[in-house]
């Protein structure tokens, strides 16, 4: 994350499923990592009993601001990850750590991190 006078951080994150990674990122349910482009971030929404499991505890929406056929993208925990068969997201960004997610989140907050640019 970068963010004007503050320091670079990393998160490690996944996105698509591995096996899905040359797939048309602009098709639905190609299971493709997210589209290259700009992004509008939504609020930090906490996740509750009813909502997938396999999504973690909180929930940040993100919105293409291009033309695209995916939708309902976000950033969420992939608790799954390289851990058996649902390693890997549907096409959203998927960090790896619980410890990781807590502290993005905190940080969007904080800061009022709005844009997220994903690059090829």
């Amino acid at each position: 994350m970068e963010t004007p006078g503050q320091p670079v951080q990393h998160f490690d994150a996944v996105s698509g499923r591995a096996h899905r990674q040359n797939a048309d990122r602009h098709r639905s349910g190609t299971r493709a990592p997210l589209p290259a482009g700009r992004y509008v971030l939504g609020p930090v929404e906490p996740l509750g009993p009813a909502d997938p499991r396999e999504l973690g505890p909180i929930w940040i929406g993100i919105e293409p601001q291009f033309p695209t056929g995916r939708g309902h993208l976000g950033i969420h925990l992939d608790p799954s990850a390289n851990r058996n068969a649902n390693s890997g997201t549907l096409g959203c960004v998927g960090l790896i750590r619980w410890d990781d997610m807590q502290a993005l989140a905190g940080l969007v907050q904080r800061r009022n991190v709005r844009t997220l640019v994903v690059s090829e």
